[in-house]
C-alpha cells in the first residue's frame, strides 16, 4: 500500500499535474520524460525532505503546536467508534471514506446539496451496514456548504442526532465539470467554484471549530487538496487551481490562529487523495497525456479510502494534538510508477485504452 509524504510540494515532471477533482495537463504536448529527468526528479525529491526535514512515511506532523500535558489530561479523551462528518460525501472519494469509516464501526453523517443522493446513499449504506450502534452507524441531510444556513442546520443536526463530531471532512469540492481556459469559463462556472471550493471550505471551518471548541473532547478537522494546492499552475481549470491553493493557506492560518488562542483540542489538518478515478476526473481524460497519466497513477476511491481512513483515525486514537499531512499519492511513489512504466510498460490501459 502506499504511503504518504510530506507537506513539502510533490516535485512531479513537469508534463502533469494530478487533482483529485480533475485533471490536466502543462506542456508540452508530447509526452517527453526520459531516464534523466526521472533521475533529477528522484535526486530533487531526496533534497526536499532532507532540507526540510520531513519523514517519508505518509503522516506528517508539524511542530507548530505543542502538547501540553496537563491541559490534555483535562480534555475528555477521545476513543472510538468516532462520530465523523464528511461533506460531499454521497459519491466518490466522499462516499468511499464513509464506507469505510463505517467499516471500522464508526458513526458517519454524510451530505450533499442534492436531498435526493442523500436519501439513496443513506438507503444503500443502511443495506450494507445496518444498524450497528446505540445510534444509527450514519445520519443523512442535505446540504450546500455554500450557503451558511445549510451549515449551520447541519450543526444543529450533527447536535441533535450525535451530540458531537470528532473527525469533520471538508471534501465537497468542484471544477463546475469544466475543462476550458479561464477566458472560456462562463460567471456560472467560476461562481460555482469559487463559492463551493473557497467560500464553503471557509464557512465550514468556522462552524466547525466553533462546535468543536465547546466539546469536551475537542476535534479534528481535515481539509482535502487538489491540483494547484502546491503552487503549481493549472490550466484549462485555473479558477479551481487557484482555490484548491487557497485550502493550504486557509488550513495554515487557521492551525496559527488557534495556536495564538492556546487551543489544543480542536485541531485542523491536510488530506490529499492524490489522483482518484471519480466520474469528474475521467471526463477530463480527452488528450492521449490525460489516458497515460490516469492509468499510470490514478486509484479508484475504494483503495484510496482503505489507506486514508486508518491513518486519520489514528491521530485521535493517538491523541495527537498536532497538525498532520496525509497523502496518498507521494512523489515517490509517482516516481517510481511512471518508472515502471516507462521500463516495462506497468499499467499500460489500465482505466483507458491509449492511442
Amino acid at each position: 500500500m502506499a504511503s504518504a509524504s510530506s507537506s513539502s510540494s510533490l516535485l512531479f515532471p513537469s508534463p502533469f499535474i494530478y487533482h483529485n477533482h480533475g485533471f490536466f495537463f502543462s506542456p508540452p504536448s508530447r509526452i517527453r520524460l526520459s531516464l534523466y529527468n526521472l533521475k533529477s526528479f528522484s535526486h530533487s525529491l531526496a533534497l526536499s525532505r532532507e532540507i526540510s526535514n520531513i519523514p517519508t512515511n505518509g503522516v506528517v506532523n508539524s511542530n507548530s503546536v505543542s502538547t501540553n500535558a496537563e491541559e490534555s489530561q483535562q480534555r475528555e479523551p477521545m476513543a472510538p467508534p468516532y462520530n465523523v462528518l464528511i461533506t460531499g460525501s454521497t459519491k466518490g472519494i466522499g462516499y468511499a471514506l464513509a464506507r469505510q469509516f463505517l467499516k471500522a464501526g464508526d458513526n458517519v453523517v454524510i451530505c450533499s446539496r442534492s436531498a435526493e443522493r442523500v436519501e439513496s446513499s443513506v438507503q444503500s449504506l443502511r443495506e450494507e451496514f445496518g444498524e450497528q450502534h446505540v445510534w444509527f452507524p450514519f445520519q443523512g441531510t442535505r446540504c450546500d456548504v455554500r450557503e451558511g444556513e445549510d451549515i449551520k442546520n447541519l450543526v444543529t443536526f450533527v447536535q441533535k442526532n450525535l451530540k458531537y463530531i470528532d473527525i469533520w471532512i471538508n471534501n465537497a469540492g468542484s471544477n463546475a465539470y469544466s475543462f476550458k481556459p479561464l477566458v472560456e469559463a462562463s460567471d456560472e462556472d467560476l461562481i460555482e467554484v469559487v463559492t463551493t471550493n473557497a467560500l464553503g471550505l471557509m464557512i465550514c471551518c468556522r462552524e466547525a471549530i466553533k462546535m468543536m471548541l465547546n466539546q469536551p473532547r475537542g476535534g479534528h478537522i481535515f481539509n482535502i487538496d487538489g491540483a494547484g494546492s502546491d503552487g503549481r499552475p493549472t490550466p484549462r481549470f485555473a479558477a479551481y487551481g487557484a482555490t484548491k491553493r487557497s485550502v493550504v493557506h486557509l488550513t495554515k492560518s487557521l492551525q496559527a490562529e488557534l495556536q495564538m488562542q492556546d487551543v489544543k483540542n480542536v485541531v485542523v489538518h491536510n488530506l490529499s487523495p492524490g489522483m482518484v478515478t471519480t466520474e469528474l476526473l475521467m471526463s477530463g481524460a480527452n488528450t492521449k497525456q490525460a489516458k497515460f497519466f490516469i492509468n499510470v497513477l490514478a486509484e479508484p476511491p475504494e483503495v484510496v479510502a482503505e489507506y486514508l481512513v486508518p491513518n486519520i483515525r489514528s491521530i485521535p486514537t493517538n491523541g495527537s494534538t498536532r497538525p498532520t499531512y496525509i497523502r496518498f499519492l507521494t512523489g515517490l511513489k509517482a516516481y517510481s510508477q511512471i518508472f515502471s512504466r516507462l521500463a516495462f510498460g506497468a499499467r499500460r490501459n489500465r482505466y483507458l485504452l491509449e492511442d
